[in-house]
């Protein structure tokens, strides 16, 4: 019978088992579920057809691996000293934190894991093109007022698509300026909105318009051309929801990086909307918190 592996994040387990709801075994935050792998938002990587392997020696499950492909990320479970020797026998995978705007890594990249001292659990195709889903930064630690920042940074890496120059930004809900200060250094124009303003670092840097006004109070009308639409204002997803499809259906902008905030019990319908709009994809980054990112582009 196959089967799935699905990685969630250290603080959404949870989430990830109710979300898969038929999970058959548990390795810490590594879930295994029936049938083929499935497309779910909570996990950070999904190990596809993952394989068991009974292994005598560190040499042998070494062999097995590199015989499958040359990169492997380890997920530590179990016999942290053994995997360790294990890993030292494969190709090295470089775990650098990425420079953005650098393209994200495309090689492809398997997952491993010893669940006892002679079970290899592995699996050479993964949805996800860093180790174990987590998206490093070499991060600036200068300008940015939050570490905000942070989620557009990897939302715009794993899209590997983002504006530039030439290209007009709505940021709705921008207050304190981190990803508004994001877009202005990619040479995109921001047309920056909150009802609080913006810090001052980031508000006297060019490129930017500050609106002192409601993200909800805009009209698409009002506007004669914006090529994306950012948004990570704290609201319920409903208004969110609503907010989305105004400026869809207006055709005014094509391209959203929405964060939807999950204030305590949320309702999965509303997951569902989202995930619904054609062309979309919705998804935990690894710099979310308890809440989840909506892209269309």
């Amino acid at each position: 019978m196959s089967e799935g592996a699905y990685l969630a994040h250290p603080d959404f387990v949870e989430e990830l088992r109710e979300e898969l709801g038929d999970v058959s075994e548990r390795y810490d935050r590594l879930l295994i579920a029936p049938g083929p792998a499935r497309s779910v938002v909570w996990a950070q990587n999904i190990w596809h057809d993952p394989q068991r392997l009974e292994i005598s020696s560190i040499g042998q499950g070494a062999k097995a691996l590199r015989a499958m492909q040359r990169g492997w990320a380890h997920y530590p479970y179990e016999q942290h000293r053994r995997a360790e020797l294990l890993r030292e026998k494969l190709p090295h995978v470089s775990a650098k934190p990425l420079v953005f705007p650098h393209s994200r890594p495309s090689a492809p990249l398997g997952s491993w894991t010893l669940l006892d001292r002679n079970t290899l659990l592995c699996a050479p195709h993964c949805s996800s093109a860093f180790r174990n889903g987590e998206v490093q930064f070499v991060e600036d630690k200068l300008i940015p007022p939050t570490r905000a920042y942070l989620k557009l940074w990897e939302a715009l890496t794993l899209l590997d698509e983002r504006p530039g120059p030439g290209d007009v930004c709505l940021d709705l809900g921008s207050c304190p300026g981190g990803w508004t200060w994001v877009l202005q250094q990619l040479g995109a124009s921001v047309i920056s909105v909150d009802k609080a303003p913006l810090d001052p670092q980031v508000g006297r840097l060019p490129g930017i318009e500050f609106r002192r006004e409601s993200a909800f109070g805009l009209e698409p009308a009002g506007f004669e051309r914006v090529d994306w639409i950012f948004c990570d204002v704290a609201c319920y997803p409903k208004r969110l929801l609503n907010l989305v499809r105004t400026w869809i259906e207006s055709g005014v902008c094509r391209r959203f990086v929405c964060t939807i905030k999950l204030q305590g019990v949320h309702d999965p319908t509303m997951l569902r909307a989202f995930a619904s709009i054609p062309g979309s994809t919705l998804r935990h980054l690894w710099h979310n918190k308890h809440e989840l990112t909506w892209m269309l582009v």
